[in-house]
């Protein structure tokens, strides 16, 4: 690949049937550009997790994925409440998903857990009030 691409996506946080919407966008941009599936299918995973965590928790936010010659770059950014405490949340089966949401089959604790798997770096910067930032990177 000899061109550095970059995708943006505003995220709607009031209508879950929305939810996933961009990180398909990002799937199938990334097939039309031969990135190998291995890799699609983590950023997909990664992707797709935050984007819902956004819906659940965050009203919304904006995604940002800078493509590079060894590199993918998945930036989510919202402005809702901050998690408390980021090592609890990273633990798999924690949620504070409300009922609602668990009746739909979602808000299960796996979210920031597979976020992190399926990257190979990920950071976490939130603040209670203000918002949450997710920066992963998965390496081509």
């Amino acid at each position: 690949m000899a061109e550095h691409l970059t995708f943006h996506y505003d995220i709607p946080g009031d209508d879950f049937t929305r939810a996933g919407a961009a990180s398909s966008s990002v799937k199938n941009k990334l097939k039309l550009i031969g990135i190998d599936s291995n890799v699609i299918r983590k950023v997909s995973i990664a992707m797709y997790e935050g984007e819902i965590n956004m819906f659940i928790h965050a009203n919304g936010g904006t995604i940002d994925v800078d493509v590079s010659q060894d590199n993918i770059r998945i930036v989510l950014a919202d402005t809702g409440p901050g998690i408390a405490d980021v090592e609890k949340a990273m633990q798999a089966g924690y949620s504070t998903a409300p009922e609602e949401v668990r009746s739909l089959g979602f808000g299960a604790g796996m979210g920031l857990p597979n976020m992190q798997k399926y990257s190979d770096h990920m950071r976490i910067d939130s603040t209670v009030g203000v918002g949450t930032t997710v920066t992963m990177d998965i390496h081509l």
